[in-house]
Formats: structure tokens, sequence, C-alpha cells
């Protein structure tokens, strides 16, 4: 997910206190466990910044397991919430479920460009979105936000754990191709670490993204040349 941080002032306190709670609220409702039934649709979504003031977000639904592509949608407005390091989530996710309602068939899990519980307060994109809809959710990421792990081997399919200072398990670091730089997967609501490693695995096409988020950020781009 192609995070916009622009330059911002100080940040109120008062802010940063009531987003805290907010996500201290939605943390407890988090649930992490085995999907009900093998999916049968699987979504990627994204979200980017064309202007600083402006986002757009995409949904991709795939078939599962076959990832034939279904649909694809997006849509984009005006960004009024201020960026606020660590409370990214509450300026996606918005225009995120606006996207996800033009979908005509909806999925049985969500896969997210982002991260799940490996966040400070256990809440990313992929947690937050997940409670918000109450759909089975997961992120997959392209860079650590919090933890800490040994690099896995070079091969594809190499994983190893992150962890907290405690030592509690946050994600899985997962080599998607040989000799690239690895992703780091946590569950987010309604799934477990278990799921989201294998449906992650399960849609490895030869790129180093999955699928859902791979397509999902493709046409995410070519949905801005429409904007042009």
């Amino acid at each position: 997910m192609p995070y916009y941080r622009p330059a911002h002032p100080p940040v109120d306190p008062l802010i940063v206190r009531d987003l805290t709670q907010l996500q201290e609220t939605m943390r407890k409702q988090v649930r992490l466990e085995p999907l009900a039934h093998e999916p049968q649709f699987i979504a990627g979504c994204d979200s980017s910044f064309p202007t600083p003031t402006t986002i757009l977000s995409v949904f991709v639904l795939l078939k599962y397991p076959s990832l034939e592509l279904v649909e694809k949608v997006w849509n984009t407005e005006v960004v009024e919430m201020p960026y606020v390091p660590g409370f990214l989530s509450f300026r996606e996710a918005p225009n995120l479920l606006k996207a996800y309602t033009k979908l005509h068939q909806k999925p049985d899990v969500i896969m997210v460009d982002g991260h799940g519980i490996a966040h400070p307060r256990r809440m990313g994109i992929a947690a937050h979105l997940g409670v918000l809809l109450n759909k089975p959710t997961f992120g997959v990421a392209k860079q650590k936000l919090t933890g800490t792990y040994t690099e896995p081997d070079i091969t594809k399919g190499s994983i190893s754990p992150l962890t907290d200072k405690n030592g509690e398990l946050l994600g899985e670091v997962i080599r998607s191709k040989d000799k690239v730089n690895p992703l780091f997967v946590s569950p987010g609501h309604r799934c477990d670490q278990a799921t989201a490693t294998r449906l992650t695995l399960a849609c490895l096409r030869g790129y180093k993204l999955p699928e859902p988020t791979r397509l999902a950020d493709y046409w995410a781009e070519e949905f801005k040349k429409e904007l042009r």
C-alpha cells in the first residue's frame, strides 16, 4: 500500500487520545479464528493518495482457488482527516468502505494491502476494516511496522515469526519469491495466522505480491489514469 506521509504540524494530543481510545475499543472486538469454511471468493484491497488531499481505494474480487478476476471497483474522494502517524487506518477506512459497497458479489475473506494485528496497538488497517465490516480479513504488508524477526531463508516459501518484545506472535514474515524482500502477513479479524499464511502462499503466482493485492495495486494505477 503506497502510503502518503505528508509533512504535518504537531498533532493535537486530544486527537491522538481520542483515536487511541477508538482503537482500544475496536481491538476488543477482534477475533482471531479459523475461517468457518474454505473461501469461494477472495478480495484484495488497496488505497493510495493521488494528491495530498485525495484518496483512491480499490477492491478486486477473485474466485478461489483459481484466482480468476470477477470484479474490480473503486472510489475516490477528498480526504478530510489529517495524516496522524500510527492512525492511518482512520484516514483510509471510510473510502475503502465506499468502494466495498460497489461489489456485486461480496467476498468470503479480504486480503488487505497493509497490516492486521502487526501494529503497535494491534489495529492495523486489516483489523480495522474487518471489525467495521465484520468480515474475515488479514494483512499483507511490504514493510514492517512493529516487532522483531529473523530474516527467513532466501527461497520462496521460507517463513519466520514476527513477535513483540514479550514474544507474542504478531504475524509471519514470508519470502514470496526467491531472493526478494519478504512480506509481513498478519491476521486482521475473524481470521487466524495459519489461515492468513496459507492463503497468502496459495495466492502467489510468480510475483512478490499475492494476486489479490497485486491486482488491487495494478488497477489502482489504471484508475488513476481516469482521474487524470
